[in-house]
Formats: C-alpha cells, structure tokens, sequence
C-alpha cells in the first residue's frame, strides 16, 4: 500500500487537470472525489462551496492527490515526476514520444527531447497545468525503476542539500534506504564538487529521487506539491510532525513545512472516514497538527 502520496495544487483546474493527467498516462483513473461542504466556510473559500475539493487518481501504479483551491501556491519544477520508459518494450520510444506531445502541448520545454549523456531519449517539460515530468528512456543494463517517481530538486536557498536531506529522510523514516548516489565532481553553476547530481531514496516503499541542481533557478520548493505521510494512529501523527514540521507559520490542517522548505500532510489513514462525521470540516480548519479524538 502507497503510503506518501504526491498532491499538487490548482488554481480551479484540479478536475480539469486530472482528467487530461488519466487521458494521457497509462492506467489513468480516478479513485476518489472529496467536495467542499455546502457551509461553514471561510470567507476565501465560499465561492468553492459544494464543488471538488480534492481528487485522487492514479497514473500509471502511482496514486496522486490534486487539490482543487485557489491561487495561493504555484506548482514550479522544484518538484517533478520522472516518467521511466522500459528500453526492452519495443514501443518504448514511440509511447515516450506521444506522452511527450501531450506534456508540451500548451507548455513549455525546460530540457529539449533528445539524447543526454545519461539516456538517449530524455526531456523535461512543464505542463500546461505548471507541473513538471521528466521523460527518459532508461538504460538497458539499469535497475528496474517504477514509472513515475517524484524528483526533489534542491535549488535556490535549498541548494546543495541533497546529500543533507537523503541523511535526514533516513533518519526520519523507518527502514528508509538510499539506492544509487551520484556525485558532482567539479563545481557546475551553483552545484558544489560533492553535491549530488542524482540519487533515489525508497520512503516507506516509495521511491523518491534527489538532486541538486546544476543551474541558477529562480524557484524552491513550496506548498503547490506536498508529500501526504498517511498515518496507521495519532503516535505516528504525533512522530512524524515532531521530526517534520520545522516552520510552525506554515503549519495548518495538518500541513508542515520541513526544513529544506519541503511541504508534507501528516494525515491519519482514515481521514475521509473522519471528514464524514458532523462538523469535521470545520474542526480541521482550526487544527495545525490533526487530532484524531477532536473529530469525536
């Protein structure tokens, strides 16, 4: 069972998005749709009464969560999603190649499609909706790696943190293993000799790549994507805030802000069970972290 799960934030686009995200990656489906209550609102949030407030879907054996809310946060590419292409399915290239005309149609090119050191058919586009995919045909000799994979870049104030945050991940999640590590050797852009030019980490069965970036960037992370940590009772609630939660401004409804400026959700399991019981909506706005029993 996926246990920390990718959700990014629309500006009024969430449905819209999701639907265009299972129409053009493998296995789309929507799992779940969660609504705004009709009232008990606050002020900003009343134009959204009675629509979508959250969808879950899964693209391609990776299940993702799209919050439907206003303009407060952006998506940037400080967060993106490698999309592996297997090189021994024969239609590999072509299917990379079709979901590449998708991504760009309506977006932009961050890194043109085309051979890379590191595999012969890569490119990195931001979507029409702002999200960022990486697409990249893998080695032959390379391990198998899941579809999607969620990529942290540490750019901008987080910049050389990579390696820091690989340690500090382990730290937090129990039995966290760090796969492959490779290492800038000489300074590039801002990327010190020893920063890490990529490397995955497996987080409670979810595999997460890292690296810091090698060019200036304008952007680091924010709460467009943030990591939901889904939680077996309230002593995993309580544990992973304590290790996670390190800007408590930004704590809110059982969001935090850790200390690479990384957004996470620290959320019982059964929270749409909880959201069903009477005033639920209006008890989780008033919470930072979320407290099982107050739901009643």
């Amino acid at each position: 069972m996926q246990r920390i799960v990718p959700c990014l934030w629309f500006d009024h686009k969430a449905v819209e998005a999701v639907n265009f995200y299972t129409s053009v990656f493998p296995d789309g489906r929507v799992t779940d749709t969660q609504y705004y209550p009709s009232q008990g609102l606050l002020d900003f949030q009343r134009e959204f009464a009675g629509s979508e407030l959250s969808i879950e879907f899964e693209i391609a054996g990776l299940r993702m969560m799209a919050i439907n809310a206003g303009p407060e946060f952006t998506v940037n590419p400080s967060v993106s999603f490698m999309v592996n292409f297997d090189p021994h399915d024969g239609k590999a290239v072509e299917y990379l190649e079709a979901l590449w005309a998708a991504l760009t149609d309506g977006g932009r090119e961050l890194m043109p499609l085309g051979e890379y050191p590191f595999s012969r058919r890569y490119g990195w586009v931001q979507d029409r909706y702002g999200v960022s995919w990486q697409l990249m045909l893998t080695a032959a000799d390379a391990e198998p790696q899941p579809v999607v994979v969620p990529c942290l870049m540490f750019a901008n104030i987080a910049q050389n943190r990579a390696g820091e945050a690989l340690e500090y991940y382990q730290s937090v999640f129990p039995e966290a293993r760090v796969g492959m590590v490779v290492r800038y050797l000489e300074q590039t852009g801002p990327a010190i000799p020893g920063a890490v030019t990529f490397a995955t980490i497996d987080l409670l069965g979810q595999r997460i790549a890292v690296m810091d970036s090698g060019a200036e960037q304008d952007f680091t992370f924010n709460s467009g994507v943030s990591l939901i940590v889904e939680c077996a009772d309230q002593a995993e609630i309580d544990r992973y805030w304590a290790a996670l939660s390190e800007v408590s401004e930004a704590e809110q409804c059982g969001w935090c802000v850790d200390r690479f400026g990384l957004s996470w959700q620290i959320v019982p399991v059964d929270l749409e069970k909880l959201m069903q019981t009477p005033g639920s909506f209006e008890k989780l706005m008033q919470m930072k972290k979320i407290d099982i029993a107050a739901f009643g």
